[in-house]
This record gives structure tokens, sequence and C-alpha cells, in this order.
């Protein structure tokens, strides 16, 4: 579907300050939500949501496709239930206001996530009770797989499912039985937590709906190998029937990020598997997805027309090969299910002809990335003059550097391309290249623009938030206070975007 002309802003929630080391759903949330409304912004654009695992990318390790990340529970709100005393609500000190020390967060909110979910336990209301067992019950379908992965993931010391003892790998029905009585506990936890990021999320959702600010979600192609999905229908995944390792991993040949390509490590899916069902799984990962956000931002869209398969044990993704994949037969089936589609379509690297169509046969709105622009020719794809209306700008993603690490590391041909492209006589005229660049986006004939906060912020490269081409140290970023999200800031983006009617 098209929309409407609008902008808003990129940011994740984990970036967002609090006193406990990663941002939270709590009242910076709420703070942000009030500069979008402010500032004339209708859109706040998030990651995956999701629990995360090995070097917490929101993307490429998630323990599930649908359950919320615990990390991002509020604890006040908790203390406001009356789950939590007030005074247990110790900061976490000695870390780095402006990076997320996920070690150190993990064991501190846990700590007291667990002292929660306990007085839940003992002193929950009949309204409290009635409300878990609707959520428990509505979220059935995905839940309760996940609440026994987790639980199981616990009592096997954190090794992947493939690695436990068969019969449970196997999801043979008499396991699975003693395993659910056995872990009741741990189960009970995992329940807890998930209502409660629900309960929270969409608190958080609702608000940002009654000042007219939809929210932009992820949905990441591919899922972690040590998830429930993969676990509970592993015949959806290309897998080694005897091992149940990946007998395919995916990722992306070389491209502007990498010479060797990227290799993600998620299996591939067997598409001749979902089109059996009817494709019943994807089906309801997008019905779950919109139950957390307005408009679903689809991650490697071209995957959905053929995807880059690497056989398992190769260490770059050089050799590996294009599948076809059964894009317009499952997109069909699911506007057949969902209706009309709030889908962006995330279409950059190497996108082909059939990737285009595609798209288009569902009217979905690409993305155009400023800082892919200015390589000294007019036929760029990614100029503005070169867009149509049913598109998506930004200066960049969560994948590209901030605007002011980019200038600082461009090349002089781009420098002299982008000065001669947007009026200046030199790079060297050029003052507030964030700014500059995010004016081009609200320009643009595109009918959304998403600005990085990062970039309203006026930072550098070292609050970029991924480096695609390094696996460690990503995804920390936060800002340290909603102080800085002053009214200068806001009057400044207020004017821009009224002065291009978004």
């Amino acid at each position: 579907m098209s929309f409407q002309r609008a902008s808003g802003v990129l940011l994740h929630p984990t970036s967002l300050p609090s006193r406990f080391g990663i941002g939270d759903l709590g009242q910076a949330a709420y703070a942000f939500v009030d500069f979008l409304a402010k500032s004339g912004q209708t859109l706040w654009q998030v990651l995956p949501l999701g629990p995360t695992g090995y070097e917490h990318s929101p993307y490429i390790m998630n323990f599930s496709t649908f359950a919320g990340n615990p990390l991002l529970i509020d604890l006040e709100q908790l203390a406001a239930d009356g789950l939590l005393d007030s005074n247990a609500l110790t900061p976490l000190t000695d870390v780095d206001l402006e990076k997320v020390d996920f070690e150190k967060v993990i064991a501190h909110k846990t700590h007291l996530l667990k002292q929660a979910h306990d007085r839940f336990l003992t002193a929950r209301s009949p309204d409290q009770d009635a409300k878990f067992a609707q959520f428990c019950q509505e979220q059935a379908s995905w839940l309760d797989d996940f609440v026994l992965f987790m639980a199981l993931l616990e009592a096997n010391g954190g090794k992947s499912w493939h690695q436990w003892e068969r019969a449970i790998a196997r999801r043979e029905p008499d396991a699975i039985k003693a395993q659910t009585e056995a872990l009741q506990a741990s189960i009970q936890y995992q329940q807890f937590v998930q209502f409660k990021f629900f309960e929270q999320w969409q608190k958080l959702r609702q608000y940002a709906n009654a000042k007219n600010i939809k929210i932009i979600g992820d949905i990441s192609i591919y899922v972690c190998h040590n998830s429930s999905d993969v676990w509970a229908d592993p015949e959806l995944f290309k897998l080694d029937p005897n091992t149940f390792e990946p007998a395919f991993i995916a990722g992306v040949p070389p491209d502007y990020f990498s010479a060797t390509g990227q290799l993600w490590g998620n299996p591939v899916y067997n598409w001749e598997q979902a089109q059996k069902t009817d494709f019943a799984w994807w089906i309801k990962r997008f019905q779950v997805t919109l139950q957390y956000v307005d408009i679903v931002r689809v991650d490697h869209f071209r995957g959905f027309e053929a995807y880059w398969q690497v056989p398992a044990g190769e260490e770059t993704a050089i050799n590996g090969e294009w599948i076809e994949a059964p894009g317009e037969q499952f997109f069909t089936a699911l506007e057949k299910a969902l209706g009309t589609l709030p889908i962006l379509a995330e279409d950059l690297g190497i996108i082909t002809p059939p990737v285009e169509a595609l798209r288009d046969r569902f009217d979905f709105p690409g993305m155009r990335i400023l800082m892919f622009a200015f390589g000294d020719d007019a036929n760029n794809a990614y100029l503005p003059h070169n867009y149509v209306r049913n598109t998506v700008v930004y200066p960049g993603t969560h994948d590209n550097d901030t605007a002011i690490g980019w200038w600082q590391q461009a090349s002089a041909t781009e420098k002299q391309f982008l000065a001669k492209y947007l009026g200046y006589d030199s790079p060297d005229a050029i003052k507030d290249i964030n700014w500059l660049l995010i004016r081009t986006a609200l320009a643009s004939v595109a009918d959304l623009a998403i600005i990085p906060l990062q970039d309203l912020l006026d930072l550098d490269g070292r609050s970029r938030m991924n480096d695609p081409s390094h696996n460690a140290g990503n995804w920390r970023w936060r800002y340290r206070s909603s102080d800085l999200l002053t009214q200068e800031l806001s009057d400044r983006l207020l004017a821009l975007t009224q002065l291009y009617s978004r």
C-alpha cells in the first residue's frame, strides 16, 4: 500500500536513557513520543523487539520471532503495580551512559524481574490473574512453545536445542509432557515476563497512537537456529535430518558493506514445506507482529524473490548461490488472510528486476539511502531526482554510520559530487552535514522520510548502532538523557517538517 506524506524518527527502545543500563518502556519512552508529537512527526521506527542472544543482535540471534525482549520491561511500572518495592530499584552504576553493557544489565534486571514474578505469584489480584490468563490463552499459538523452549534452554546450560536429549530435540510427546511438568516454575516465569512486556508495550503504543504517531516495526526475514521457532517447526527450515544443524545458512554475496559478503549463520527456509501449509507460520508471524506495530518493515525483502544460500561450514558468503523463493504466492496468501498490507520493503543490496516487480506488484514502498547516492553518477537510484513517491528515504539506517561519521570518512569524489548536487561551491562550504541530509530527505518527493535520532542529535560515528562488517560490539548505543530532546531541537525539526508538507 502507498502512504500519505509523513516523516518520523528511527530509534530502537534499547537506545533510550534509563537508570538501569538499557532503554526500556518507561518514562523516557513516553518523553520520546512527546518529542515526536511536538516536532510534527507521525512515525516511530524501531528494530525487532524480540529477546536477543549472541552479541544481542535484534536481527540474527533472537530466541523467538514472536516474543518480546524482557530487558525492555520498565521496572518502575512493576513497582507501581505493586510487584517491586521502590527502594529495591537501585540504579545500575559503573556503566557507560552511552553504551549498553548487556552482561551487567541482564544480571541486574533478571534478578529484579524474578523478584517481581515471585510477588505476582503470591499477591496478584483477581483482575491481574484474569488478564494474565487471557494473555496466555490468546498468545498460546507461539507462547507455549517459547516458554518451554526458554525453560529447557536454561535447564540445558544454554546449549543449542539440537544438542539436547534427542527425545526433547525431536519433540516426542511423552518427553515434552514430562519436561513441561518438571519445569513449571521456569515456564511460569517466562509467561510472566512476556505478559508484562506485552502489557507495557501495548500501553506505550496506545499512547503513541493517541498522539497520531504510528510505530514501524521490523520483521527480520531469518530467525536464529537456536530459537523456539526452529525447534517447534524444524520442517520449515533446511536442516540436516540427523544432527538438526543447518544444512545451508543465510547471507548475502559481496556488497557495499563487505568484500566477502555477509554470512549470517541463520538456517534458510524450506519454502516447499511452507507452501504445503499455505504459509501458515508466516501468516501467524505477521499477525503477531501487527499486534505490536502499525506498519511492518520487511528486512531483506529481496529474499522473498530469491535468497543467497551458503553450504554449512563455509567461512565466508562467497561460495553461495541464489535460490528462487515463492514471494508472489506468499504475499498473495498474506494479503488474502490480512487484507491490505501495511508493509515497507527493505530493497537494498543486489536488486534485480524480478525483485522490483515483486515489490511493485503489491505496491510496497522501497527504501532509498542518501549515503549511497553520491558516487558521481546522475543515474544513481539513491539520488533524490530519481525517486518515485511510493518510497521511504533515510539519510542512513541502523546499518550505516551516522551522517557526521559518514561525512568524515567519505571519499573526495563523494564530497565533491554531494556539494555540486546540493548547490555548494565546494565541500568546505558545507556545515552541519547531518542537517543538510535531513533537509534533503524531508524535501524529497518520497512519501515517507525517516531520520535516525543520532543525526538529529549531531552525533558522530561513535554513536553508530551497527556495523555489518563487524560481528562484535554492535547494538549498544543509547543517548544520555531526555534533556537532549530540547524545545530548540523540536522547533527546528518541526519547521522543516512543515516547510516540506510532512
